[in-house]
């Protein structure tokens, strides 16, 4: 309800006194956009002289400053048809305060008992607000080219580290078809295998989707398709599978896990199958529970009791070296049945049973 008022007079008055009140810039024309009254904050703001702004044509004010095309877009074409506009923003070197973008809020008010009409006319400076979104569009705008620089750039070092893993790969290859030592021929093919291990992690890691995290259900199936199609021969046919739970892991694991997996894909193909065995199989499985994983390389190989293979070579102190990195702990089981390691980051109960 509102409280009744006895005279023009005192309607005038609390007028006034509601148009003071507000906070922002605020003018009440007449039908003919003269200025009817002005709050405090329009002087202030705009610094302009009240006596030379009552009574005046809007577009007057300042020596013709607010004869402004989007604000009489406003009061003679969308007021007229829609009586009210909210959010409408204007651009302006206003007089004595330079260059404002304003928000226009407009109403148009009707009389019950007179032909009269009153436009109601708010301003909202948000000239600051559009200063910093433009500086966080070009500091996104910035952003997003100097993210597009860096992927460049790793592209490129990925390229050169695989081009000089393969001249390394190469060299060592080379040096071991020309010596004479059957132990020395050996540790250089050793070298060359493992060189060829990191080349083959590091080429899945380039075609990967994404540099921080990698996608876990298309790495390892890719990475040991890749060890299989590359190592087994035709003599010893021996399948590869892999059973990967999906989801990310971020890259820095990837690299570890992926030379942990090979490694281990690799010494299974050496060792595990001596003689010719019908359905030699390799399981590589990887499972996840919360922060929790485990990785599992199994094999139905002659085991480690039958075929008498060292645990101190430098293909164990790869794997052992990578597993403390990653805070894990290895298990082994060796027997007539095969051979099953796992690597367990905390507590895991193991849901894939082992290769038979």
């Amino acid at each position: 309800m509102f409280y009744p008022i006895s005279n023009v007079e005192d309607a005038q008055t609390l007028a006034q006194a509601i148009v003071n009140t507000i906070a922002e810039p605020f003018l009440v024309l007449d039908e003919k956009f003269r200025v009817l009254e002005a709050s405090r904050s329009f002087y202030s703001t705009f610094k302009v002289d009240p006596e030379q702004t009552r009574g005046s044509l809007l577009y007057a004010l300042g020596d013709g400053q607010w004869d402004i095309p989007a604000l009489r877009l406003l009061l003679e074409t969308i007021i007229p048809e829609k009586t009210a506009m909210d959010g409408f923003e204007v651009e302006h070197d206003f007089p004595q305060i330079g260059r404002r973008t304003m928000l226009l809020n407009a109403r148009k008010v009707l009389y019950d008992h007179s032909s009269a009409i009153t436009i109601l006319l708010a301003f909202n400076d948000i000239t600051a607000r559009r200063v910093i979104e433009k500086e966080k569009e070009e500091l996104l705008s910035r952003t997003e080219e100097l993210l597009h620089q860096k992927d460049v750039l790793l592209r490129e070092m990925e390229h050169r580290v695989a081009n000089s893993l393969q001249i390394i790969a190469s060299i060592l290859l080379l040096k071991a078809r020309s010596v004479t030592s059957e132990e020395t021929r050996q540790h250089l093919k050793d070298a060359h295998q493992r060189v060829m291990s990191v080349a083959e992690v590091q080429r899945h890691l380039h075609t990967a989707s994404g540099v921080d995290e990698i996608d876990v259900g298309s790495y390892f199936p890719k990475l040991c398709s890749s060890l299989a199609s590359s190592m087994v021969g035709e003599a010893q046919p021996i399948a590869v599978t892999v059973t990967a739970e999906g989801g990310r892991m971020d890259s820095q694991r990837a690299v570890s896990l992926g030379l942990i997996v090979t490694e281990l894909v690799l010494n299974a193909i050496k060792y595990a199958f001596p003689m010719e065995k019908a359905d030699a199989r390799i399981q590589v499985s990887y499972e996840t529970a919360g922060s929790d994983w485990k990785l599992t390389v199994s094999d139905n190989g002659v085991g480690k009791i039958a075929n008498d293979v060292p645990s101190t070579g430098l293909g164990t102190a790869i794997v052992e070296a990578l597993v403390k990195q990653l805070e894990a702990k290895v298990d082994v089981i060796s027997d007539t049945a095969g051979t099953s390691v796992s690597i367990t980051r905390a507590t895991f109960t193991s849901k894939v049973p082992r290769a038979a």
